[in-house]
């Protein structure tokens, strides 16, 4: 747990490897997941009213320097080392407040680790290395608590030690990579007087003046596609970002949807998408495991983008489109 935030009548929730998020509703029940879905978990000090849980939530942001008041009744937050915090407070909720915290996995996940415990057939390990070895752009797509961070983090830990990793997020999640050159920024929200906001277009256009060898943006979820695009069409490759989307099929009108926030016309956008991504990792959870269900790519074909599964993974067996082995040749690591 990172030392800096104090999480009182939370603090056993944090030294427990395997709980990865915690609710609290506003009658000051807690919620923990385990990895398979959310079990009630009774602290040692129980939260006695809606009062004392809108104070908890208002002094958990406080130490991380984000307002949550009357005037500011929505707050997400999240430490150095990537704990997120998000919380809510009435009158947008019944009572008190509505507090979720997620941990990060304890230390940098390896891809090995994942496959172990059945995020990944292990023969598909050699083509994820080679993915990142061989400097392809990687979309990885998938629902809420699917593992899109985790598998970010995993393929990261994969660069090598020398390259200039620098990442951007609306709220800081992907932490500490253990990588000596990589570069972190985070948006910042306008002061109380409405100035000093810095938004994620900002950030984007940002890392191309910072001599990256990865632009990496945790999230793409606006306009901020449209300086993505540009950036990774224009020379930058091996950069990473994650979409929520609910399948390889699914993704090109969901970027569609944050290309029209940008201006950008559906048929410009899909001429960038194909040039931009080389694969696309697809996430799924179920009965609480995480996995890759799909790897895909997005075709671009007389004006339109589709995207094409080419493999795809069920927690057992794996099933492979013709156009597989052909990707596979391509992109796997050296020497295996």
């Amino acid at each position: 747990m990172d030392d800096r935030l104090m999480l009182g009548p939370l603090e056993d929730v944090a030294h427990d490897p395997y709980i990865t998020d915690v609710a609290v509703t506003c009658d000051g029940r807690v919620w923990v997941d385990r990895g398979n879905g959310m079990d009630e978990f009774h602290p040692h000090a129980a939260f006695r009213s809606p009062q004392t849980v809108r104070d908890y939530a208002v002094q958990l942001c406080a130490q991380l320097g984000r307002r949550l008041d009357d005037a500011c009744p929505i707050a997400d937050a999240s430490t150095a080392g990537g704990i997120r915090v998000h919380a809510v407070i009435a009158p947008l909720v019944p009572q008190g407040a509505a507090i979720s915290i997620r941990f990060p996995e304890c230390g940098v996940p390896r891809l090995e680790s994942l496959a172990v415990r059945g995020a990944m057939p292990e023969a598909w390990l050699p083509l994820l290395r080679g993915l990142v070895s061989r400097r392809a752009t990687i979309l990885i797509t998938g629902g809420t608590g699917t593992g899109k961070t985790t598998l970010m983090k995993a393929l990261l830990a994969e660069c090598g030690a020398s390259e200039r990793i620098v990442t951007v997020e609306e709220v800081r999640e992907l932490g500490m990579l253990g990588l000596a050159n990589h570069v972190s920024l985070v948006s910042r929200e306008a002061n109380v007087e409405g100035a000093g906001a810095v938004g994620l277009p900002e950030l984007v256009k940002a890392t191309l003046r910072m001599r990256p060898d990865r632009v990496v943006l945790g999230e793409c979820r606006g306009e901020e596609i449209a300086d993505l695009l540009r950036a990774l069409n224009s020379g930058h490759h091996g950069g990473m970002t994650t979409l929520h989307a609910d399948g390889v099929a699914r993704v090109p009108a969901r970027m569609e949807a944050l290309g029209l926030l940008a201006g950008l016309a559906p048929q410009a956008l899909a001429i960038l998408m194909a040039g931009a991504f080389d694969v696309v990792l697809h996430l799924e959870r179920r009965n609480g495991r995480r996995y890759i269900g799909q790897i895909g790519c997005l075709v671009y074909d007389r004006g339109s983008l589709s995207g094409v599964p080419i493999a795809a993974w069920d927690g057992r067996r794996a099933a492979y489109a013709p156009e597989w082995e052909p990707f596979r040749r391509r992109w796997m690591a050296a020497g295996s």
